[in-house]
């Protein structure tokens, strides 16, 4: 197993820092909770640059050609996966990425993907911001979009930017969260948004992914509040054509949405009763239909999943409400890029839940006592990710501290391929290509 090793200054020579960016002084914000239950600030002065606001204005115009074209990207990308998964150009390998989330320093920790599915460590690569060394109660900390790599740095209410180059990542830029405590990362096109939940001021902030310099811009005025103060966020993601903006709220049991302009500003929140009781991960299948994990506060065997229709106005229609899945604290959960399936990562059971998404959109468990996988005893698994072929997926378990890993099958049954990568205690977020 790869020794991850703690942040030194050196480190921080060897990263690309951004331009204009000045390190004025560190503070740290710890957490309490237990570092694995569902249920549960150096500070950067930033130059103003004068192309802001014009960068702004054409990632605005290249997101509107951008979603014009959404059908036919759905229709291509339905074709392109299936000759994947027929093994067509993707026998190569890929990579898996978490995160330390370490008090002391942050780091990304890249694995290559074997053709078996198994991983192998590469390198870490520090994130210039600090983590909280414990359980963040979180889904989507750690986002990949094509070559682009964002972080949550939770300890220093910072985001990290990463340009993927080949089994590297080019650290590009580092910029406060727009409030406390990042949890998680919405991202669609030039368009993020991050969920923060610190200092009783659970909120939602805009920033522009200016992919030619490499730089997180802020958006003006893009600052939501969510239904209430201290609502236990989880998770704030995009549906699939970029309109409407998710954030589940454990705290309240409601999923609120936000309409998000050609502009990228976010409404004001619409907040929706959940099905389930404590909404925490969720994803949404290749139709745009959305994929809920609730973890019934964490009751034994008390788990359920629903799904949902997402309106343009961001109102939220039932398909399946509330399938019991018989297991125990049901959090993240990831969906397969062909849309047939999705799973659940059960933290108290140690176990992973596969469910047929059917072409209604309504849910059916693949067996009858809800486990399709077994993590192994006490290792209580937490994030998800699914490969970009389709063919795997990989659980992060925070119990044993380690990275496993399933082939899919055709119907939708997972075998396990990895037995266990070691990362270290605290790690957080899981991406795959």
């Amino acid at each position: 197993m790869m020794a991850f090793r703690p942040v030194s200054p050196e480190d921080h020579g060897q990263t690309e820092r951004p331009h204009g960016d000045e390190i004025v002084g560190n503070k740290l914000s710890g957490s309490d909770s237990h570092p694995y239950t569902c249920i549960q600030r150096r500070v950067i002065r930033r130059t103003r640059h004068n192309s802001g606001l014009n960068k702004i204005n054409t990632h605005m115009f290249s997101r509107k050609l951008t979603h014009a074209m959404a059908a036919v990207a759905a229709l291509l990308f339905a074709a392109g996966v299936a000759s994947a998964s027929n093994g067509a150009g993707h026998n190569g390998p890929g990579s898996v990425y978490t995160m330390s989330n370490a008090a002391d320093g942050n780091r990304i920790l890249v694995f290559d993907r074997l053709p078996s599915g198994k991983l192998k460590p590469v390198d870490d690569f520090p994130t210039g911001g600090f983590g909280t060394g414990g359980g963040l109660g979180n889904q989507g900390g750690l986002i990949l979009q094509g070559n682009w790599l964002l972080a949550v740095n939770a300890g220093s209410s910072e985001v990290s930017l990463f340009k993927v180059n080949g089994d590297g990542l080019i650290l590009r830029d580092i910029v406060p969260s727009g409030g406390e405590t990042p949890l998680s990362i919405a991202i669609d096109d030039e368009i993020v948004y991050v969920l923060n939940a610190g200092g009783g001021a659970d909120s939602i902030t805009g920033f522009v992914l200016d992919q030619e310099d490499g730089r997180l811009i802020p958006i003006p005025g893009s600052s939501r509040a969510l239904s209430a103060a201290s609502v236990g966020p989880a998770q704030v993601s995009f549906n699939r054509r970029g309109n409407v903006l998710i954030v589940s709220e454990k705290g309240t049991d409601r999923l609120t949405t936000f309409t998000v302009d050609h502009s990228g500003l976010a409404s004001v929140a619409i907040p929706q009763a959940s099905n389930g009781q404590t909404p925490f991960g969720f994803a949404f299948d290749r139709w745009g239909r959305l994929i809920v994990s609730e973890a019934a506060g964490g009751a034994p065997g008390a788990s359920t999943v629903s799904s949902y229709a997402v309106g343009p106005d961001g109102m939220l229609t039932t398909l399946t409400s509330a399938l019991a899945t018989t297991q125990t604290a049901a959090c993240w959960i990831a969906v397969d890029k062909l849309g047939r399936f999705a799973y659940a990562t059960n933290t108290g059971s140690s176990t992973i839940t596969g469910l047929q998404i059917r072409r209604d959109g309504t849910l059916r468990l693949l067996e009858s006592d809800g486990v399709t996988a077994s993590t192994g005893k006490g290792s209580m698994p937490i994030d998800m990710a699914t490969t970009r072929d389709g063919r795997f997926v990989y659980a992060l378990s925070g119990g044993t501290n380690a990275i496993t890993g399933y082939r899919v099958g055709r119907d939708g049954s997972l075998t396990p391929v990895e037995d266990g990568v070691g990362v270290p205690a605290g790690s957080n977020g899981l991406a795959a290509r």
